[in-house]
């Protein structure tokens, strides 16, 4: 038998790193469906914009993740202005340093682990005791540097890895009290993170060498459109796109190719390349 359809309309959704990209996009998907949107995030301005276009029933909290005590705040205003939270969507990231273990500037390499891990982690905590009183769904955001862990990208790698054992670990907490814990897997979404990084020379170097269609990115509405179905099915995995499924569950053995390909491209010329500027 088919499951329910979990119908966001009238349901509160709290989305962290909402100012832009595949944040903004999923807030404007799920208030066209009839959605409550409580937006935070880093961008004031960015965030007011968005809130005034979605109308009523948006309201955003200017909150930085790596601030428990900001989270808090953002998440008992959201409560008092909508009554309470349905669906929690841990988002907010930042790219990493594309650098070497060896080579990384150690304060750059742990914000990356403050905010993609910690930040999630913060956020979950702080909405878990309303999401539990509405039998909710909690979506942490990894990556599919959880599944397979490109060189260069180790404090990345290290924290969506993290988000989605945090993930695993909360879905058999907390289904005695109807609450439903997913994890989202993207490829490469044309937000200013990924733009960023790809402008990196080392990055052009691997990405010359890599098949184009998993480097090309796809725009951060079909994120969005994977979250909203995602939301919907109150599914544990969300992967987009979803070629990139079988990744997911065979990563030890895409890592084995991963490692082998990062060998044809010549890694160790540009980690070289890397540690000598």
């Amino acid at each position: 038998m088919a499951r329910a359809r979990y119908d966001v309309r009238d349901r509160t959704v709290l989305i962290t790193g909402a100012a832009r990209g595949i944040g903004a996009a999923t807030a404007r998907r799920l208030a066209a469906r009839g959605a409550r949107v409580a937006l935070a995030g880093l961008e004031p301005e960015l965030l007011e914009s968005l809130s005034g276009e979605l109308g009523d029933d948006a309201a955003w909290w200017e909150a930085d993740v790596r601030d428990a005590g900001a989270v808090g705040a953002a998440v008992d205003a959201a409560v008092a202005r909508f009554g309470g939270v349905d669906v929690v969507i841990a988002n907010a990231g930042i790219g990493p340093p594309v650098t070497t273990v060896a080579d990384a500037d150690s304060e750059a390499f742990e914000r990356v682990i403050d905010v993609n891990l910690l930040g999630v982690w913060r956020t979950v905590r702080a909405t878990l005791p309303h999401i539990r009183a509405r039998r909710g769904y909690v979506l942490c955001i990894a990556s599919m540097a959880a599944a397979v862990h490109a060189p260069l990208m180790a404090p990345y790698n290290m924290a969506k890895s993290g988000v989605e054992a945090l993930a695993d670990s909360l879905r058999p907490e907390l289904a005695g009290d109807g609450v439903a814990v997913g994890c989202a897997y993207f490829g490469f979404i044309d937000t200013d993170m990924v733009r960023e990084g790809f402008a990196q020379s080392p990055t052009q170097q691997l990405r010359s060498r890599a098949p184009s269609w998993f480097t090309r990115p796809l725009p951060p509405a079909a994120a969005a459109r994977g979250l909203e179905r995602g939301i919907e099915r109150r599914a544990r995995r969300i992967i987009v796109p979803r070629a990139l499924t079988p990744i997911v569950f065979g990563g030890r053995a895409f890592q084995a190719v991963s490692d082998a390909g990062a060998r044809r491209a010549g890694i160790a010329e540009i980690v070289r390349e890397v540690e000598s500027d």
